[in-house]
């Protein structure tokens, strides 16, 4: 099974003694994250998320399934992940590794367990048609923290992504074209996101957004899942040297403040495109026309 190369010895050595010394190797503060770009698709549900050298891309789907039989009221929504090789060696297709397994647990219970999409809203016919939303999440670069970037890229997706608007007429359903009607947005009810902490040392130093460089010569990670008005989603300490609790809780604190930067962020972004897709208020008049 391929492996990622390990620092060398001096490597190792050199960014060990520099945070010591309270240094990052690219000069960042220790509570810092690298820039935070995103860019969505001229089709609603695709975001492009840049983190660093870390490149991810999420991409919304949906169509008309039959739901389960233990949960006739509710959708179905799924999260996909795919690591390959293109993003780095260590990854081989069809064959999940540790890394990507973590993902999609964390995303798993961050974004679906949470309850951040209602999924009752996707119910169409109980018991028999609903709307199945599918993110497919692929890395396309991968330069550390692939956790807090795979979560911002797909609460981004979903949020910008609009499905088709239906009517059901005597028992028929009726599911329209964009051209017919203006597709709707999700009935979304929090944005939450992870904000993941290195710690290095016995555990008393503690860093945000760590490089690839820097997440293999960790000695212990903490994740924590939560939304701008600080309801914890999950959270996340697996293996690795103990942390103390008060640390955990200064953690916490950081990341609530980071998690309010994302939302501001996100916000922005999904105002900026859509007033960009608005060219003559004609989305207004659409909507205005739905309503009718």
């Amino acid at each position: 099974m391929p492996r990622q190369a390990e620092p060398s010895l001096n490597e190792r050595a050199f960014v060990v003694q520099a945070l010591q010394e309270g240094l990052r190797v690219d000069g960042r503060a220790f509570d810092q994250f690298r820039k935070l770009e995103l860019k969505f698709g001229d089709q609603y549900g695709v975001a492009d998320v840049t983190l660093g050298k870390t490149r991810i891309l999420a991409n919304v789907s949906a169509e008309v399934t039959t739901p389960y039989a233990d949960r006739p009221f509710d959708g179905i929504f799924t999260i996909t992940t795919e690591l390959s090789p293109m993003a780095s060696p260590a990854f081989e297709v069809n064959r999940p590794t540790e890394t990507e397994i973590l993902l999609s647990r964390l995303l798993e219970k961050t974004v679906r367990r949470s309850n951040a999409l209602d999924t009752e809203s996707l119910c169409l016919v109980a018991g028999q048609k609903c709307w199945s939303i599918r993110v497919d999440l692929h890395v396309l670069s991968h330069d550390g923290n692939l956790i807090d970037g795979s979560c911002f890229a797909v609460v981004a997706a979903l949020r910008h992504f609009r499905k088709p608007d239906t009517s059901m007429e005597g028992g028929k359903l009726t599911v329209y074209t964009p051209a017919e009607r203006e597709p709707v947005p999700l009935s979304w009810l929090h944005s939450p996101f992870c904000v993941t902490f290195s710690f290095y040392g016995e555990g008393e130093i503690a860093l945000l957004d760590a490089s690839l460089l820097e997440e293999q010569l960790r000695v212990s990670s903490f994740t924590i899942s939560l939304n701008k008005h600080g309801e914890i989603c999950q959270i996340a300490k697996l293996g690795g040297t103990p942390v103390e609790a008060a640390a955990l809780l200064q953690c916490a604190s950081v990341a609530l403040n980071k998690v309010k930067d994302f939302s501001t962020l996100l916000d922005r972004k999904l105002a900026e495109d859509s007033k960009r897709r608005d060219k003559g208020g004609l989305l207004a008049e659409l909507s205005a026309e739905n309503a009718r």
